[in-house]
């Protein structure tokens, strides 16, 4: 199931992006971040700004089919201290793009959802998962929203299965109607992922086929935890997790699920 959520994607990444810079600003910049192997911090904000101002142009564009190109005019800034603020100004100039049209208007989009709105949720999620490594790297323990965290667990969900062409791992993930299901056990929240022989995704019935089913595996965790633990933050053996059922398959999830 997909949990139903009023989040403010929009106001979530000037938040999130605040946070990043406040968490940067006075850091070393070359500052190795473990999540992210061979990056430094300025590595990760650059990373982070320049995905910030490609969607902000395809937002732009409201492009109708897969771009073709890259290319942002990215206007870096002449060092490393500059990063913190090339960061803001790209938040900032995406917010007055999300101000400017509708983002319910149709888009493409790589994912679930053909809309605009699909790449503001989906900078939200970058943004945050990237803030939380800066605040790692730090040795900072990340905090992280409730309902923003399960609304992240579904869109990472939701939108996983349409992620071979830069997530090649997941054409691994097929199965004999196999299932695993994470849990949340601070809220409301519950998904249920079959894999079949022909792809896998989210429990295709709905909730109420999904409660029935008992999981090959389950997941249990707080909706943070969750969410840091499907992008590859946390692993499965962290004393946070409630683990059920079949080891091997979480294995398996786990190894080909790399977003």
């Amino acid at each position: 199931m997909s949990v139903t959520t009023t989040v403010d994607h929009a106001a979530g990444i000037a938040a999130e992006t605040a946070r990043f810079v406040a968490t940067v600003r006075t850091a070393d910049p070359a500052t190795p971040v473990p999540s992210c192997p061979g990056w430094t911090l300025t590595d990760l904000v650059r990373h982070s700004g320049s995905v910030q101002r490609w969607f902000t142009v395809l937002l732009r564009q409201r492009i109708q089919e897969p771009p073709r190109s890259r290319e942002v005019d990215l206007r870096l800034p002449e060092g490393p201290d500059g990063y913190p603020d090339w960061l803001a100004d790209a938040a900032a100039q995406a917010a007055a793009e999300f101000a400017s049209g509708d983002l319910d208007e149709p888009m493409w989009a790589w994912g679930a959802d053909q809309h605009a709105r699909f790449w503001v949720r989906r900078m939200l999620f970058e943004t945050l998962v990237h803030r939380v490594d800066a605040e790692l790297a730090l040795g900072l323990r990340p905090g992280i929203d409730p309902a923003l965290a399960a609304d992240g667990v579904s869109e990472f969900l939701t939108n996983l299965p349409f992620a071979a062409f830069f997530a090649p791992g997941t054409a691994a993930l097929r199965g004999a109607d196999r299932t695993i299901r994470f849990t949340r056990t601070d809220g409301d929240g519950d998904w249920l992922v079959w894999l079949r022989a022909d792809g896998f995704g989210l429990d295709p019935d709905g909730a109420g086929a999904a409660a029935d089913v008992t999981a090959d595996v389950t997941v249990r965790g707080t909706a943070a935890d969750l969410l840091l633990f499907l992008y590859g933050r946390l692993d499965r053996s962290a004393d946070r997790f409630e683990v059920h059922g079949d080891e091997e398959l979480l294995a398996h999830w786990v190894a080909n699920s790399a977003f």
